[in-house]
């Protein structure tokens, strides 16, 4: 992961996003939803939805929501029924995109994704053409102002936990952990008094590609189209940021 901070990307979309919070509180229910409908109501029995509701309190989301999309997955008669698919394409300069998307109407997920990659300098690949060039990884982010733990001691604290990797800047800590150990890990930094800004299972790319200087406004106006797409849930790429 050297090289690759997901952090600066985290930065670069936080006021966007801020901007979307209604939407981005939409398309958390529906992850919400999904997870308590296939797997149950209880978070302690049920790993996805843990990670969606964690994912939604990480987002501010307010419990009310968080409850009431557990309770409309629950409830008798709720027949809503959704698809997860990941789309592969590329952008500028070929940087690997993948979107991955849960949706209730596949014809329509598939044409709007589509039309976002033809209209900003993109194009849709068929499956497999880069997934292969990312790797599923758990990643927690610890703000540096909220600990007064050094480098040093951080290390020890990550590699006790289970922890792969640990990246360090002036602002973050950045944790990367095998998917499987996530969820240990996280917890585990969480008992010891941490403060996690960010604890999500991700896809980091392997390698990173520059965005050529005259294709910026491209590929950030693609970004934005794929990630403003109701049926969208998360957005990756391989560019340098």
């Amino acid at each position: 992961m050297a090289g690759h901070s997901k952090w600066n990307n985290i930065k670069q979309r936080k006021g966007a996003q801020d901007a979307k919070r209604g939407k981005i509180f939409q398309k958390l229910s529906k992850e919400i939803y999904k997870a308590a409908k296939d797997g149950g109501a209880d978070p302690e029995m049920n790993a996805s939805l843990r990670l969606a509701v964690d994912k939604a309190k990480s987002n501010n989301m307010p419990n009310d929501n968080i409850d009431r999309a557990i309770k409309r997955a629950t409830d008798a008669g709720q027949g809503d029924n959704y698809d997860e698919v990941v789309y592969e394409g590329y952008g500028p300069n070929g940087i690997a995109i993948l979107v991955h998307a849960l949706t209730d109407n596949l014809n329509r997920s598939s044409t709007n994704i589509r039309v976002a990659f033809d209209r900003n300098g993109g194009s849709l690949g068929e499956k497999g053409s880069v997934s292969y060039m990312f790797d599923r990884k758990g990643y927690i982010a610890i703000d540096r102002e909220t600990t007064d733990a050094d480098e040093d001691t951080m290390l020890m604290e990550v590699l006790e936990a289970g922890g792969e990797e640990l990246e360090t800047s002036d602002e973050v800590f950045e944790i990367y952990t095998e998917a499987t150990d996530f969820t240990a890990v996280r917890d585990a930094l969480k008992e010891a008094g941490f403060t996690l800004d960010q604890a999500e299972l991700t896809m980091i790319p392997q390698t990173t590609l520059p965005v050529p200087a005259d294709k910026e406004e491209t590929f950030e106006n693609l970004i934005d189209a794929l990630e403003d797409d109701d049926d969208v849930s998360e957005v990756y790429h391989n560019a340098e940021v």
